[in-house]
């Protein structure tokens, strides 16, 4: 169907509803002059009072060459002053007059004025002459002003091809890429030719859609119309076929080029480097100098993006090395793309060579250095930079702003992050998604959840990386509930990625919930991300941490077995304290050539405590570095201080922290306390309490294990003193939360729970339970022979929730189900023994994960031994939670 080029249609609506006329009131009289065509039309509407110019001071002998003059001279205030002038006085306006008044304005970049002159021109004639109207198209183009642009376009009363390229181009810039492509069609349809301008814009916005297919018809209009050897047109060509993926045809273009130029070069070998076919970039880089073309900035930031993406620092170097012979080691943008190459690298030493030495830096550099650092683990390094950025007064944009709240992140930095939240307030950049989801990060990881959920509410475009780090933030902050529900609501309108599913699946193992593991394991199978990244090993711990080790080893051998996958299955030994399960395991792992690392000892380690296998530990430990080359870190250490306290030998646990190389950590004076309190040394508990404090006075778990001792050792006097001291501190004791799954729902328990809808069947039945516990002679829950130090250390570290959510389970569930407890707190030894109990006379296998170990109750008999219960080793991580 063909289209007159007189009567335009609309492809989408205007961005102005009444293009141009909105500010401006119409003159009184207006006349446009055209050497070859005169229009006088006139106006009754009253006349806005604009000109302050005596008119007595027009140049009488031609007023349309003075105003040409001032346009000329770029006088633009002065140029419409006087048009206003010569509107009172009624003197027509000459086209080229006209014209230069369009292109000064539109030099000047001033829409308002260059919508002024639009309005007389308007109001004068309801069409514009072809050259007026390229002068006004080209004008709201530049501006961005499609639906002017387009309403002038329509009052042309011709058009040419620089009409249709101007307007094509207009739209293709704006992003409206697949209109372009309509109006190139309907420029062909009205019967223009396109020419050397119109092609490179066309298959531009092919490349940009991608869209092959139509790229491959503009290619056969090239040929028909005859610019097949024009090199710009090739160029263009060569650049659709990189962007669209389709290397071999750019390349046979490229290959048969009559002559090329340096764009020729460019496009090829930034296209090899698009696809990540970066050797092949590389080679051609070299055979472009063996045809002496000198490569240019655009050649050479593109090559050092590609030495960073092959990861080759010998070849980064070399390409440095060419680039200060050449002189352009001077230009700020080869300069920014050496430091983000050189910290890809991990050589920031470099990277900070490159950065001191320029002579002028701009807001990329010092974002490519913050963002450098913040990649590469150095923080504080990241936010000393930032400060120097600010003291040399350049504004960060929002890659800065994002960078720098990482590291706070990082740090811990709440005080800079909510200045950083301020500052993006002001400026606007917190608009930007990639600054509003890295505070959602901040603000979750410094603690504050509840400001982050603020944060993530205000984003109005949440994208999965928003919804992911929220999911996150909620789960490094105990809230796992919620995380699953944020879970569900992300899925109502987003599909979410192998880490959104990573992070869902570590709220699962937290709280112990199965069915909702399983469910998100079936939907990454019917999505295809089961293999993807980490979520195969996050399925495994999934798995483990709910107490599965059947799943758990099924997973195991249908993955990539790697040093991880190893480690978490070895980690699930280790909570249990199956310590020669845990070795045997290890000792299979090195049978199967996987290398252990420094992580692998660490529930090794942990495993031979609480087994009280003390030779075997010290003989790994002592191995680590000797025969697998495993450097021991503060964890190691920590778990041997353990293995030695937790069996008694605390002289040697002493002796061993005196004479580490390393200066030993709170994590490492708190293993040795818990040693103290389980064998009720308090002058060597109190001594490590000391040396606990004057580094960490924030974490509770230490206070809790001070407690414990002085409570072991009847010292009720000291334990208020502790108290008092966490009251000052301003630090809490969790309440005891319990979660318990049933028929795939998970609920939860917190101790003191009077609200749950079945809490008076709950405890109708627990005071079954505890009569029956009292005629078999076992007391009940505050039996006699439980004495006031015990009851009152149960009160304060254990809540009793589990027994909440064991009832519940017996309640809700068939006979012969086994129940599934996860608690947040340690379980006291009152609960121990009515759970032991429990298990007897309902016939059932109850489970209850604390935060030490797993405590499988059958019969009567719980897995543990009946060892002592209350406040288990704590040993390098007294402060987090499993």
């Amino acid at each position: 169907m063909a289209f007159s080029a007189k009567t335009p249609r609309s492809l989408i609506k205007s961005d102005l509803p009444s293009p141009i006329h909105r500010k401006f009131r119409k003159p009184k009289f207006l006349y446009f002059s055209n050497r070859r065509k005169t229009h006088q039309i006139s106006s009754t509407q009253p006349q806005q009072q604009l000109s302050f110019l005596n008119t007595n001071s027009l140049n009488s002998s031609d007023p349309n060459s003075h105003l040409h003059l001032l346009c000329i001279n770029g006088k633009l205030q002065e140029a419409l002053n006087y048009l206003d002038s010569m509107q009172e006085l009624q003197i027509p306006l000459d086209e080229d007059t006209a014209i230069g008044m369009v292109r000064l304005c539109e030099w000047k970049r001033a829409f308002e004025e260059g919508s002024k002159v639009y309005c007389y021109v308007s109001i004068s004639s309801n069409s514009l002459s072809l050259r007026l109207g390229n002068a006004f198209l080209s004008m709201f183009v530049r501006f961005g002003k499609l639906g002017d642009a387009w309403y002038v376009f329509g009052k042309m009363l011709e058009r040419d091809v620089f009409s249709w390229n101007v307007l094509i181009s207009g739209y293709a810039k704006k992003g409206f890429l697949d209109e372009a492509l309509c109006l190139y069609h309907r420029m062909l349809w009205v019967g223009f030719k396109p020419d050397v301008y119109t092609f490179p814009c066309v298959l531009r916005t092919c490349g940009a859609v991608p869209n092959l297919e139509r790229g491959k018809e503009v290619h056969v209009h090239v040929i028909r119309f005859g610019f097949e050897a024009d090199v710009d047109v090739i160029n263009a060509l060569i650049t659709m076929y990189v962007k669209c993926g389709d290397l071999p045809k750019a390349r046979l273009l490229f290959d048969k080029m009559a002559r090329r130029d340096r764009i020729s070069w460019n496009a090829i070998i930034s296209g090899y480097f698009e696809n990540g076919e970066y050797l092949e970039g590389i080679r051609l880089f070299f055979k472009m100098r063996e045809h002496w073309f000198d490569p240019d900035l655009m050649t050479m930031t593109s090559v050092i993006s590609a030495c960073e993406s092959l990861g080759d620092e010998r070849l980064g170097r070399e390409i440095h090395g060419y680039v200060i012979v050449t002189g352009m080691s001077a230009d700020v943008s080869v300069c920014n793309s050496l430091i983000q190459m050189y910290f890809s690298l991990g050589c920031w030493e470099t990277a900070e060579k490159v950065f001191d030495r320029m002579e002028w830096r701009d807001v990329v550099s010092w974002t490519a250095m913050i963002s450098g650092y913040e990649n590469n683990v150095l923080p504080d390094k990241a936010l000393d930079t930032y400060r120097m950025m600010e003291l040399h007064g350049f504004m960060p944009d929002e890659i800065t702003l994002a960078s720098v709240l990482s590291a706070c992140a990082y740090l811990g930095k709440l005080d800079m992050g909510i200045k950083l939240h301020e500052l993006a307030k002001r400026t606007g950049f917190i608009s930007y998604i990639i600054v509003a989801n890295t505070l959602v990060d901040m603000y979750s990881k410094c603690k504050c959840i509840d400001k982050a959920l603020e944060v993530f509410h205000s984003i109005p475009d949440k994208d999965v990386i928003s919804w992911t780090a929220i999911i996150l933030g909620l789960r490094l902050n105990n809230r796992c509930f919620e995380a699953l529900i944020f879970f569900r609501q992300m899925k109502v309108s987003l599909k979410p990625n192998s880490v959104t599913l990573v992070s869902v699946l570590s709220a699962c193992a937290r709280i112990g919930g199965l069915m909702c593991g399983k469910e998100i394991h079936a939907y990454a199978l019917r999505t295809g991300m089961a293999l993807d990244g980490f979520l195969p090993n996050a399925l495994l711990d999934m798995y483990v941490r709910c107490g599965r080790m059947g799943p758990a080893w099924n997973q195991f051998n249908s993955q990539k077995k790697d040093v991880s996958a190893w480690n978490i299955l070895l980690t699930g030994y280790a909570q249990r304290g199956q310590g020669k399960l845990a070795v045997e395991f290890f000792n299979r792992m090195i049978k199967s050539n996987v290398s252990p690392d420094e992580i692998t000892f660490i529930p090794l380690l942990c495993a031979c405590s609480k087994s009280e296998m003390v030779t075997e530990g010290l003989k790994y430990f002592n191995s680590m570095e000797l025969k697998y080359g495993v450097t021991p870190n503060l964890k190691h250490y920590a778990c041997v201080v353990d293995l030695l306290g937790c069996a008694g030998q605390l002289e040697e646990a002493y002796e061993f922290i005196q004479e580490m190389p390393i200066k030993p950590d709170a994590a490492i004076w708190g293993a040795l306390l818990n040693a103290c309190r389980i064998h009720r040394q308090v002058e060597l508990g109190e001594f490590a309490a000391q040396r606990i404090f004057e580094s960490d006075r924030r974490s509770v778990g230490y206070y809790v294990l001070l407690c414990n001792l002085y409570a072991n050792s009847g010292k009720w006097d000291e334990v208020a003193k502790v108290r008092k001291m966490m009251k000052d501190n301003g630090l809490v004791i969790d309440p005891g939360c319990s979660w318990v799954e049933v028929k795939g729902k998970i609920h939860a328990f917190l101790s003191g729970d009077d609200f749950h809808p079945q809490i008076n069947e709950i405890n109708a039945l627990l005071e079954g339970i505890y009569e029956k516990m009292r005629v078999a002679g076992l007391g009940g829950p505050k039996c006699d022979s439980m004495d006031g130090v015990e009851i009152s250390k149960a009160e304060l570290f254990c809540g009793h929730s589990e027994r909440l959510a064991v009832a519940f389970g017996l309640i809700n569930t068939v006979p012969g189900t086994p129940i599934w407890v996860t608690k947040n707190l340690y379980m006291c030894q009152s609960c121990h023994s009515t759970i032991k109990f429990i298990s007897k006379i309902v016939r059932r296998e109850i489970s209850v994960r604390d935060t030490e170990e797993f405590h499988h109750f059958k019969d009567g008999i719980c897995s543990c031994g009946d060892l002592e219960i209350l406040g288990k080793a704590l040993t390098n991580r007294t402060s987090e939670r499993n």
